[in-house]
């Protein structure tokens, strides 16, 4: 077990280390079913993009220098026939262009008089045609492994002839909210809070790759804490609370009793330092199966963000087989100070001069998160104005 906590850079390396596995077996999913998926392999053209030359604008296509003479439209999803030297036919936008056209005259800067179509400025090779291929060849790669499927790269396998995608499997994810003080609904009371981390994490997980498999409050009971990682079939639980050390915080003991390695044991960043990552034996309900993780967050809000943009998101992204994204950075305006010894996460707004701290960045509160755009890493001792800084994403933004 760690005696001191981890430095915040080496803790997201053990947390993506630890999500390294050999990659299961990919699933072929119909398009919209892939969306928030990751590729399991190379996205690769099936078609050349176009898959022949075609319009780039309304107008005519022309053959030849003209002056032209006009002979029908072509219309998109027609095969045109082929267009002799002189000759012009009417075009749309994505049309195919007929065999023998040179270019495509804009409607609005051809002239037509008496059945004869003329081009003052004239009508290079090529001009406004998508030529076959132009944006890919058949066999290309489009995308690597890994690559997350959003809805451009949904349009992108569509328009290169694919129906189905294969795609690497979700991790799954169950998610503990510990505490006796806290209230699924209502308005809060003496001694009783809202829960204000499940609403958080739950959309923030799944946005993140995860398939979770349910969101359940546990007592502050040691067996019912320590049964519930036991019998938890996820590959990763993500626990709130109970992080530390106070009467009631049972998670330690609970990891203990379950058998449970710990990878990470509180890490050298404000908030969130009582953050912890460790390996749990296979469920009690799968005997045999495969090992599995636990996360677990601080209960303060914005430490428990902390802690979940430090170990769960790159826990997860290995798992899911995304490669790391590449980090983000801005210069700041003034000087951002920080501790002496440990590394802060703040919540910032992005501004023309660069990224300002919000209020209300107290690690139980969410109202500076709320407006934030990015979390700005501030390493031991600070930075200076005109110093670049490392910017993580906040709930609701890709990662």
């Amino acid at each position: 077990m760690p005696t001191t906590d981890t430095a915040w850079p080496r803790a997201r390396e053990v947390a993506r280390r630890a999500g390294t596995r050999p990659a299961p077996p990919a699933e072929e999913l119909p398009l919209a079913a892939a969306l928030g998926r990751t590729l399991a392999g190379p996205l690769t053209a099936l078609t050349d993009l176009p898959a022949f030359d075609t319009a780039a604008m309304d107008g005519w296509a022309v053959a030849g220098p003209g002056p032209w003479r006009l002979a029908g439209q072509v219309l998109a999803g027609r095969t045109p026939p082929p267009l002799a030297d002189g000759w012009a036919t009417g075009i749309a936008t994505g049309a195919q262009l007929p065999p023998g056209a040179t270019g495509v005259l804009r409607r609005e800067h051809g002239e037509l008089r008496e059945g004869t179509l003329r081009a003052p400025a004239g009508v290079g090779p090529g001009q406004d045609v998508r030529p076959r291929g132009q944006e890919c060849r058949s066999g290309e790669q489009l995308l690597p492994a890994g690559s997350v499927v959003g809805a451009a790269v949904l349009g992108l396998a569509a328009a290169c002839g694919y129906d189905r995608l294969a795609v690497r499997r979700r991790p799954t994810v169950e998610l503990l909210v510990l505490g006796d003080e806290l209230l699924e609904s209502g308005l809060p009371g003496p001694g009783l809070v809202r829960d204000a981390l499940g609403p958080l994490l739950q959309p923030w997980l799944t946005a993140a790759g995860a398939e979770v498999l349910g969101r359940r409050p546990v007592r502050d009971d040691f067996g019912l804490l320590r049964d519930a990682l036991l019998r938890s079939t996820a590959e990763v639980v993500v626990t709130t609370g109970a992080t530390a050390a106070g009467p009631v915080d049972h998670l330690h003991g609970a990891l203990a009793e379950c058998g449970a390695r710990l990878l990470v044991d509180g890490v050298a960043v404000r908030p969130g330092h009582p953050m912890l990552l460790a390996e749990l034996p296979p469920a009690t309900a799968t005997p045999g199966g495969a090992v599995r993780h636990l996360v677990g967050l601080p209960g303060n809000p914005l430490a428990a963000v902390a802690g979940t943009v430090t170990l769960a998101l790159p826990l997860l992204d290995a798992l899911a087989g995304r490669p790391a994204a590449p980090a983000r950075y801005a210069r700041i305006a003034v000087d951002l100070p920080g501790h002496p010894v440990q590394s802060r996460l703040l919540p910032v707004r992005l501004t023309e001069d660069g990224p300002l701290p919000l209020a209300f960045d107290g690690p139980a509160m969410l109202r500076g998160l709320a407006l934030a755009e990015a979390l700005a890493v501030i390493p031991p001792g600070g930075l200076s104005a005109g110093t670049r800084i490392e910017l993580l994403p906040v709930p609701g933004q890709p990662h």
